[in-house]
């Protein structure tokens, strides 16, 4: 049996638990590159104890961030500016990770703090791509349907974006194809209407994740992990589901895929999701107990005992905690205390313990 605190080993590297940071966008960025707000927030929780961090959707291009305000790894000045924070991520033994995205149809809007929804004409939106050319909403903008080349393109920017990751200081990446952003844009029957070979049966839709996960996995050192985050349904019918997930899930596991980060929905608005504590897990049980890959579980995971049952129960091999660890960024000391588990704490906050 797992425990939360248990150390895992994910090839050459050795995280510390099983309590992970899920990537939380900031909308703090200046010209994609992070800020003194992005080295406090990562930095509380690093030294608040989590085992391992991922960095906020992380744009492998402009047009591919989510608002002006997006993290980008496109350029080497990006990655110069991270090189801060996984150094003092690492100064306090936590593991520094970087999820790598595209906002395909979802790009060009307003940070939440400003209202949200699609860049005005005055605020010098910029055009969005997709699979198929069919807007997220009534009121987002149609965007222009990928070529071939363009395709090309994409896979080039992710490989480009992991080597920058590398000089940036990071030792896991992970490949966001949730939420309906581009690459799940791909995989969904719903918002993939091609009739190349990149859209129709279930093989045509993922095959350009599949080829992205090719590429980051080659790109990437060989010691270090790649993750892949996916919705593992979209909770409509006739979408993405949790049966393609499996084998969606086994594929990339031959690809040299380390983890499963299993969250679910963003492809429309307005789905009607049974949102409850732990309503995500049963994904990254299913999908960890038929492939044999590692999972993570995410998706209102507040609770210690609730995230030690998880673990202990197979369900998954690590938990991700995103609002709550907004909430409490020392929420690790805290579940250790209450499990009853010895946790070194850093020297300076000693005299708190």
């Amino acid at each position: 049996m797992c425990n939360l605190f248990d150390p895992i080993k994910i090839r050459e590297i050795l995280v510390k638990n099983r309590v992970f940071v899920s990537p939380m966008c900031q909308y703090s960025s200046d010209e994609g590159k992070p800020t003194a707000w992005h080295l406090v927030h990562l930095g509380s929780r690093a030294v608040g104890g989590a085992g391992l961090i991922i960095v906020e959707a992380t744009s492998v291009s402009p047009e591919g961030r989510i608002s002006p305000r997006d993290s980008g790894i496109w350029n080497s000045e990006q990655a110069s500016a991270f090189k801060v924070i996984t150094e003092f991520m690492i100064q306090q033994g936590t593991v520094p990770g970087v999820q790598l995205s595209h906002a395909g149809r979802k790009a060009a809007t307003r940070p939440p703090a400003l209202g949200g929804g699609p860049l005005l004409p005055k605020e010098n939106p910029w055009e969005t791509i997709a699979p198929s050319p069919i807007p997220f909403a009534e009121d987002y903008p149609t965007p222009r349907t990928m070529k071939l080349n363009d395709i090309e393109k994409l896979i080039s920017q992710f490989e480009i974006a992991a080597r920058n990751s590398m000089a940036a200081g990071f030792q896991v990446v992970e490949l966001h194809m949730a939420h309906g952003y581009l690459l799940h844009e791909f995989l969904s029957p719903l918002s993939n209407k091609r009739t190349d070979e990149y859209g129709g049966d279930f093989e045509n839709r993922i095959r350009l994740p599949l080829q992205i996960a090719e590429t980051v996995r080659k790109a990437w050192p060989e010691k270090w992990p790649v993750f892949v985050r996916i919705s593992c349904t979209d909770w409509v019918d006739g979408g993405w589901d949790i049966n393609q997930s499996v084998q969606f899930a086994e594929l990339l596991k031959a690809k040299g895929i380390d983890l499963i980060d299993c969250s679910s929905g963003g492809i429309l608005p307005g789905i009607k999701i049974p949102v409850k504590p732990g309503y995500q897990v049963p994904f990254s049980g299913r999908i960890r107990k038929e492939t044999q890959i590692l999972t993570g579980a995410v998706g209102l995971i507040t609770e210690p005992r609730q995230a030690q049952d998880i673990i202990a129960s197979g369900q998954a091999d690590a938990v991700l905690l995103g609002r709550e660890m907004l909430r409490n960024p020392y929420w690790t000391f805290q579940a250790a205390r209450d499990l009853g588990v010895d946790f070194e704490v850093p020297e300076q906050y000693k005299r708190a313990y």
